[in-house]
């Protein structure tokens, strides 16, 4: 490459960077202060709109209320995947949506919720919503084999003698399904359905069928509900939580470039480069796809920006190997890159499959941070392989041409990882042992074996009027420690409405003794009066529906791993080395919750999905290694052999993996030192998750992958 183009490039990429940082400075100087360019902030950021239903059903049951609050919550997901829907108190349903602050426009289009009909070509209604029971794609197959997909319906008792009816009198015609006012689907009936299953055909493909499918789940409720209050809510974490994660991320980033430019030199000013447009060009989609941010949003970035570094250290390492190899700088460079895709885009694809899968089957928290990890994934791929690659090219043209600038691999003799084997799993088996002793402590003292949140097991609702209206930071440093004094928890959220003087404050499940307590402190102390405080009992905002929802998606996720690394690895050990290497970290952060008590809450599944992606995308990144270092040996696989190209594959890329976690890591500690209350409960876990994540990825996944190879030989290796 001529200078003359070197510098032309350089130009372009440092006018997109110039450009770039001057839209993200105008979209993060006016978040949180609902101008036009800002990002939507979750309930936990900005606060929203809360609404409370009342049920017009006399004497509802509990089935009826949970299957009403998992529809709702499936509904709301159309204004924010971070909404939260929960029931107060026997008989009433409250909606917090983030990132709004107009409750007519939501109550206008929420409104009266319930609208699935079946209706006649005239427009009739015959059949409503709640006489199906349930919808779920199913499969079948013509005379001739071919495959097609379906929605299989199951209707109620009444609902099977209504639809058989219908079906009897419109032979030949089409029933339109209507869902809130619009036609979703108009099948034709064929003969007449009796027995309480029916079937819609015509899909075009699985995606069309679960659309619909989940559409008539979710369209009709179980019970008639009317609007009772509604009202705006300020953050939950207030202000702070946003500046000082803004502040954290910046220094955080500042820091992980100067790593990148010292340990580098030249790659690494290249790599702060593409650092840099990443974290901009994320900053711009979140804003551009109205995505709304909350923490475990932030965690997906963090990930993002983890895999962004990690995918730049994989291309220099490769470099500095090539040199040391006796290449010259630039034909090092080519074949740096060149090397390093194979290993970038399996981690990438792997955790990707993982934030797809997690975003259609999750939903709440699961959703926001699956669609933030896939904005942080493909955008991470093109500034390491597109803005990084240029860069360098680009210096090298223009003089930095020198080895010296790009430094060597070190000759260093094979570490006996795999001697160290037992040693390693007996560290893990005390680390669980550890979390089981902790988790059966925990039972004892608390009757739980971990501190579940509010969000996971409800609690009690306590709403007062002031008699001044307070700050979230004045809540959090005088109100909020008092309550914790006496009901011995930290396990407190406040909720307060913005314009007045009243405040929620949400407890775990206080006893009669405690609520007289807290209402004698209040009065006491802050001169409410007592027929101005209201106590509720209110459920979890993640029912036990989004709960499974969450353990399928992780499940269903894991299986789409290992189908995958199987196929492109064309080894199933190494599949199942990794998902066991996954499931390592899983209930090493389980111990780390039990053992310091941190509250599980709506964080708890995100901070897991993180360590899933994390570990998962670093064991891959080494198995990439032992493939290649395999591949010359096609038979006679002996232990010795597999032994010596384990040890090599890991020497070659501890560094890697060292240096990768030290990135991340320092944008989550920056997370923890500068951050509110909250964050740092949520950042915690997080570390340690980043830690274990490391482990077990050098001294964990590939030993079970040499054990599985010894104890279970292929032909070819026997």
């Amino acid at each position: 490459m001529k200078k003359g183009k070197a510098a032309a490039i350089m130009a372009v990429i440092l006018a997109a960077l110039v450009g770039l940082s001057y839209y993200a400075s105008l979209i993060l100087s006016d978040t949180g202060a609902g101008a036009d360019k800002s990002i939507s902030l979750g309930l936990d950021l900005s606060g929203g709109v809360s609404i409370t239903y009342q049920v017009v059903d006399e004497n509802p049951t509990a089935e009826d209320m949970s299957d009403t609050i998992y529809k709702l919550q499936k509904r709301v997901e159309g204004y924010s995947t971070e909404s939260s829907v929960y029931q107060v108190g026997e008989d009433r349903i409250t909606v917090e949506i983030p990132g709004v602050s107009d409750a007519n426009t939501i109550l206008e289009e929420l409104g009266n919720p319930g609208s699935l009909e079946f209706q006649t070509v005239d427009g009739t209604v015959f059949m409503t919503g709640d006489q199906v029971s349930d919808a779920q794609v199913a499969t079948r197959e013509d005379v001739y084999g071919n495959k097609s997909y379906v929605v299989a319906l199951t209707l109620t008792e009444e609902g099977s003698e209504i639809f058989a009816q219908a079906t009897a009198e419109n032979i030949g015609n089409y029933l339109p399904i209507v869902y809130d006012g619009e036609v979703i689907s108009y099948p034709r009936v064929q003969n007449v359905i009796t027995g309480g299953e029916a079937q819609i055909t015509g899909m075009d493909g699985y995606e069309e069928a679960n659309a619909l499918a989940t559409q008539i789940r979710i369209g009709s409720l179980a019970l008639e509900l009317e609007e009772l209050e509604s009202s705006v809510v300020g953050a939950q974490l207030g202000s702070k939580a946003i500046e000082t994660s803004l502040k954290a991320g910046a220094i955080g980033l500042i820091l992980v470039m100067l790593f990148m430019m010292i340990v580098y030199g030249i790659p690494g000013v290249a790599a702060s480069v593409a650092l840099a447009i990443y974290t901009e060009l994320v900053i711009a989609i979140i804003y551009l796809y109205e995505i709304t941010l909350t923490l475990p949003g932030i965690a997906g970035i963090i990930l993002g920006i983890g895999m962004a570094v990690d995918a730049n250290v994989i291309v220099f390492s490769r470099i500095r190997e090539e040199i040391a190899a006796g290449m010259d700088v630039s034909t090092a460079i080519k074949t740096g890159f060149k090397k390093a895709l194979s290993a970038i885009l399996d981690g990438n694809i792997t955790t990707f499959i993982a934030a797809l899968v997690l975003m259609g089957l999750g939903s709440g928290t699961v959703k926001g941070f699956a669609y933030t990890l896939m904005i942080g994934i493909i955008v991470s791929m093109f500034t390491a392989m597109v803005v990084t690659r240029w860069v360098l090219y680009a210096l090298y043209a223009l003089g930095f041409k020198n080895e010296k600038f790009y430094g060597r691999a070190k000759e260093r003799t094979s570490i006996n990882f795999i001697g160290k084997k037992g040693w390693f799993f007996g560290i893990s088996l005390a680390l669980f042992a550890v979390g089981f002793i902790c988790m059966g402590i925990n039972k004892m003292n608390m009757g739980t074996t971990l501190n579940y949140g509010l969000d996971f097991v409800g609690g009690t609702a306590t709403t007062a009027e002031f008699e001044k209206e307070y700050s979230i930071e004045e809540i959090e440093t005088l109100i909020v420690p008092k309550v914790a004094e006496i009901i011995d928890s930290k396990n407190i959220q406040t909720n307060r409405v913005e314009g007045t003087t009243q405040i929620t404050i949400k407890t775990p499940t206080l006893t009669l003794e405690q609520r007289d307590a807290v209402n004698t402190m209040l009065e006491e102390e802050f001169g409410v009066s007592e027929e101005n405080i209201q106590c509720q009992n209110i459920s979890s905002t993640i029912s036990n529906e989004m709960r499974m929802d969450a353990i399928i998606a992780v499940l269903v996720s894991c299986v789409c791993m290992l189908i995958y690394i199987w196929l492109r690895f064309s080894d199933i050990r190494f599949a199942t080395s990794a998902i066991a290497a996954l499931a390592h970290d899983v209930l090493v952060v389980l111990a780390v919750y039990a053992a310091l008590r941190i509250s599980i809450g709506n964080t708890f599944i995100a901070c897991m999905l993180t360590i899933i992606g994390y570990s998962i995308n670093d064991t891959i990144v080494i198995f990439d290694r032992i493939r290649e270092n395999m591949a010359p040996y096609t038979k006679n696989h002996t232990p010795e052999l597999l032994k010596e190209v384990a040890n090599k594959s890991l020497t070659q890329t501890v560094s890697r993996s060292i240096h990768t976690s030290i990135t991340t890591f320092i944008m989550v500690i920056m997370l923890y030192i500068l951050g509110v209350a909250s964050i740092r409960e949520f950042a915690l876990p997080l570390l340690a998750g980043l830690i274990c994540g490391t482990y077990s990825s050098i001294c964990i996944a590939t030993q079970l992958w040499y054990v599985l190879k010894v104890k279970f030989p292929s032909r070819v290796e026997e």
